[in-house]
């Protein structure tokens, strides 16, 4: 698992060779599994994989979402917040388990906020998404993960860049 969190980065380019249905499977299996709070699995996935749904999808906010226009997949990662009040975590935690699956698969993928995100000063990102895709406005959109077979290369974070005063011990005012 270290590895791959090593390995692990942002790729917002990508190639046209298809996602196969093994692999596709195995993303589906991984989001499935995801840990939730009380086992409540708030959660719903949409995956989409129509170029024309991904072109509209890339415009759901103003920046950082426009990749997904070339992407193969795009994952719209959602849940009902009337069945947990800690859906966000619930779905963050989805949201990076599929990632890192992804990345064992050899697939690259990076992560679209959506929540509290606008697409323009009328209509936030999540509304325009709910329309798009017919999302009932009870299930809240709260990330699109992008995937697909890596067109760049980007080198791992350094170990020695890591900024380890992030951490403390036993107290906060003990640097880890």
């Amino acid at each position: 698992m270290i590895e791959l969190l090593r390995k692990r980065r942002s790729i917002r380019k990508y190639t046209d060779k298809a996602i196969d249905k093994t692999s596709l499977d195995l993303l589906i299996e991984a989001l499935l599994r995801s840990p939730s709070s009380m086992n409540n699995r708030p959660w719903e996935f949409v995956i989409v994989d129509k170029p024309d749904l991904l072109s509209k999808l890339s415009k759901a906010k103003k920046h950082g979402s426009d990749f997904l226009e070339n992407a193969l997949l795009g994952i719209v990662v959602c849940a009902d917040s009337s069945k947990s009040d800690v859906w966000v975590e619930d779905c963050s935690i989805a949201s990076i388990l599929v990632q890192l699956t992804a990345e064992s698969l050899g697939l690259g993928s990076c992560w679209i906020q959506i929540r509290k995100r606008n697409y323009d000063g009328d209509k936030t990102s999540e509304k325009y998404i709910q329309e798009i895709l017919e999302i009932p406005e009870n299930i809240n959109v709260e990330s699109i993960i992008g995937i697909g077979w890596p067109d760049e290369t980007k080198r791992p974070v350094p170990k020695n860049s890591l900024d380890y005063r992030k951490v403390r011990h036993n107290h906060y005012n003990e640097p880890g």
